[in-house]
């Protein structure tokens, strides 16, 4: 039993142990890809997950959408054609 127990025991730290030097590699990496240095670990989003745009909000069903999307009538915001023909949703 006791041989058991010892084996768990090594067994469990080497868990520990990896876990935590990954997990200081994966903080250098990050620390490393703010900096500007190319890593494994550098956070590489998209172009278009990079920059954020304005969203509205849709008057007749409130979907929200980016601006470039959107159809503009006038003063009012809709998220598609079919919308803008039905026009501002009365209160329920």
């Amino acid at each position: 039993m006791g041989k058991a127990l010892f084996w768990v025991a090594i067994f469990v730290g080497s868990l520990l142990v990896t876990r935590l030097l990954a997990r200081k590699a994966a903080q250098r990496g990050l620390e490393a890809g703010q900096s500007g240095t190319n890593s494994p670990f550098a956070s590489r989003k998209p172009a278009a997950l990079r920059s954020s745009e304005q969203m509205v909000r849709c008057e007749q069903c409130g979907v929200h959408l980016p601006v470039s999307e959107a159809i503009r009538t006038g003063s009012h915001i809709w998220c598609s054609q079919e919308h803008a023909k039905l026009g501002v949703k009365s209160g329920t």
